[in-house]
């Protein structure tokens, strides 16, 4: 184990309060499409795809959580197939889901930009696009390429944030770039600028987990990326600065580690009001079908989640078996517990104004589905309840129908972000789609 690694985690660790529990939600408000929606709590709240449906809502407390290794660990890859001409994705009754788009080449991350345009990423061609307006059909009108020659982009965010933004900073797998920008660019103005030359994962220690996702502080004063771990568990020299959310200055100066043992904070968000930063984590495999639970959690400054000795708070990870005892009780345990092996990629808040005034504030964050548990689950958008910016640790299947059996599925939900109209746009690279949510008070049919 490389010391200098131990060092800087420790010095990471300058506010870690161990959190005391978590504050459960009583009330029943789901909503469902087609088959009755079901509350899901204990070892109930394991689920399969199979059972997998709008409305159902999910408690999963620290005290449900098997022994490691209480089942085998399963080797379950999804083959993404065509979509079959009878399966559409189903939403809540009241709401409607059109294909708003698609022949895109593995569309990850999606944004919206102040003046509305969404920017989205297709990280393995290297380039971004911006879409504007939806036709009445739910179609994009406008599509167009705004930037190319790009290394596996993936995070996008606008500096400085609120109206009027000056660049679009764009995380590479192995930096982070920028363009100069204005309200109504379509295309970029110019070269990218390089803001971070050189982030952990390229080079000698390349590999792993290549998503950067990026977003800055409400004041603007600060940029969070997340990196994620270079092998699924390992605490050697190629996991420096891995497994981290870091923190720079804007012009790429001030790196430190804001916090540290994140496996893989593959999305990022600020809260609105709040200002605090959110995450959606991708936890460890190997474990067994129903271990370790990925999560969404607000982050606290100079906090430690575990990766890769302990989990879920003071849970040692067996194969670490004694290592490191003095950071047992300095794991905080995170805000919600998703159900194991469900992929957690990105997340956004909802403040628009079309769904129901009980969505306001509440976190959607996809799912892109398990590859480690015998009877799959995700491949679907999660809603997150959070009133006044504390999640209650419930969690509520929004869209499902994905998957079409055991073996084989048509879709993966990766970006998500709330539309300027309060209509809720999602990327799918199983398809290579966006799909966009709307609200209409009537029966979805679905």
């Amino acid at each position: 184990m490389d010391r200098r690694f131990v060092r800087k985690i420790s010095a990471a660790l300058l506010i870690t309060p161990l959190a005391a529990g978590l504050i459960f939600a009583t009330s029943a408000r789901a909503q469902n499409s087609g088959g009755a929606a079901q509350i899901l709590r204990g070892q109930g709240s394991f689920n399969d795809w199979s059972n997998e449906r709008p409305g159902n809502r999910y408690l999963i407390k620290t005290s449900d959580l098997p022994k490691p290794y209480a089942t085998d660990s399963a080797p379950n890859q999804s083959k993404v197939v065509p979509r079959p001409a009878d399966a559409w994705p189903k939403v809540p009754d009241g709401f409607k889901i059109d294909q708003a788009l698609t022949g895109l080449d593995q569309p990850r991350t999606i944004v919206s930009a102040p003046n509305g345009d969404l920017f989205l990423a297709e990280s393995t061609p290297g380039r971004i696009r911006v879409l504007r307006g939806f036709a009445g059909d739910g179609k994009v009108v406008t599509n167009e390429v705004f930037a190319t020659g790009l290394t596996m982009p993936y995070g996008i965010a606008f500096y400085p944030p609120g109206p009027n933004p000056q660049y679009v900073y764009v995380g590479n797998t192995n930096s982070i770039v920028r363009f100069p920008y204005k309200d109504g660019d379509l295309k970029a103005s110019g070269p990218a600028q390089v803001v971070v030359a050189s982030l952990p994962g390229g080079g000698k220690y390349g590999g792993g987990h290549w998503t950067r996702s990026l977003v800055f502080s409400n004041d603007g004063k600060k940029l969070y990326v997340g990196v994620g771990s270079q092998a699924n568990v390992a605490d050697g020299e190629a996991e420096t600065n891995r497994a981290d959310v870091l923190e720079f200055n804007p012009d790429g100066t001030g790196q430190r580690i804001y916090a540290a043992g994140v496996r893989n904070a593959s999305g990022l968000a600020m809260h609105p009001q709040t200002g605090q930063l959110w995450v959606a984590v991708n936890e460890r495999d190997a474990l067994g079908d129903d271990l370790v639970p990925d999560y969404v959690t607000h982050i606290q400054e100079s906090g430690f989640y575990g990766w890769p000795w302990y989990y879920t708070g003071p849970n040692q990870d067996p194969r670490f078996a004694g290592k490191h005892p003095e950071l047992k009780e300095k794991v905080i345990v995170p805000d919600v517990l998703l159900q194991s092996h469900s992929a957690p990629l990105t997340l956004a808040f909802y403040e628009g104004k079309q769904f129901p005034a009980e969505y306001r504030g509440d976190l959607f964050v996809t799912s892109h589905g398990s590859w480690n548990r015998a009877h799959r689950t995700g491949y679907k958008v999660m809603r997150i309840f959070a009133p006044n910016g504390k999640a209650t640790g419930e969690y509520e299947d929004f869209v499902t129908g994905f998957v079409v059996n055991d073996a084989n599925v048509w879709g993966r939900p990766v970006g998500v972000t709330v539309a300027s109209d309060g209509a809720l746009v999602f990327t799918d690279d199983g398809s290579n789609s966006v799909w966009r949510v709307t609200y209409t008070g009537k029966h979805s049919g679905n």
